[in-house]
């Protein structure tokens, strides 16, 4: 993602097709799904997605990277069902 709009701060995109190697996450595949002025507004947009769309993969990027590089995390503990 080489992007950098004026007033653009991130963009919420979908990882349309994925895969792990190495604790990576490789997006080969993505969809930009809203681009955002305000970093809190990014993360409420991606939380109603997340909720309205539990099984798909959506990530935010900042617009200052130029690369889109995702490390993943192993989770241990207990989710809260909203």
């Amino acid at each position: 993602m080489t992007k950098r709009w004026i007033g653009v701060v991130a963009s919420l995109v979908e990882a349309v097709k994925s895969s792990s190697n190495n604790q990576l996450r490789h997006l080969e595949d993505i969809t930009v799904i809203h681009d955002y002025d305000d970093l809190q507004k990014t993360w409420n947009g991606y939380k109603e997605m997340h909720k309205l769309h539990p099984t798909r993969e959506f990530q935010v990027f900042h617009t200052s990277r130029s690369d889109v590089e995702v490390v993943e995390e192993s989770f241990s503990g207990v989710r809260q069902q909203t």
